[in-house]
């Protein structure tokens, strides 16, 4: 088993100290990926990599990705919910890599809501 090196530590310690000023309030806009098992069946892992991966390439530190469970609307996964700081939330339906590329760039980046993609602002009960 290789042996772990004192830049290998510190490399870690950055990446969860990164996850830890987000966790403790500091970010600007939190992803929600819903990935019950309707979620997961329908593609959620895939949406869930690509914001890791747009949030990594930039190396932003104000946005905190995180999952939940099924959302209770299994007709319409993949799900996600994008909370924007002072902002009400949004739920997102049916994303895929594309919808999820432009959620991304559009809303938690630009703060303007992709109308299209979305299912309710706020609470399920209020339409768009």
């Amino acid at each position: 088993m290789p042996k772990i090196s004192i830049e290998d530590l510190k490399k870690i310690k950055e990446e969860q100290t990164g996850k830890m000023v987000l966790r403790g309030g500091q970010y600007r806009a939190k992803v929600t990926v819903h990935m019950g098992t309707c979620g997961i069946a329908a593609g959620a892992r895939e949406v869930m990599n690509v914001f890791r991966e747009l949030i990594g390439d930039k190396e932003i530190q104000d946005v905190i990705l995180t999952n939940s469970g099924c959302a209770g609307l299994c007709a319409k996964e993949p799900m996600i919910t994008v909370e924007v700081i002072n902002s009400a939330p949004v739920k997102y339906v049916q994303v895929d890599r594309e919808k999820a590329r432009k959620i991304f760039e559009e809303h938690v980046l630009g703060g303007k809501i992709v109308e299209d993609f979305a299912l309710a602002i706020g609470s399920e009960t209020m339409a768009v």
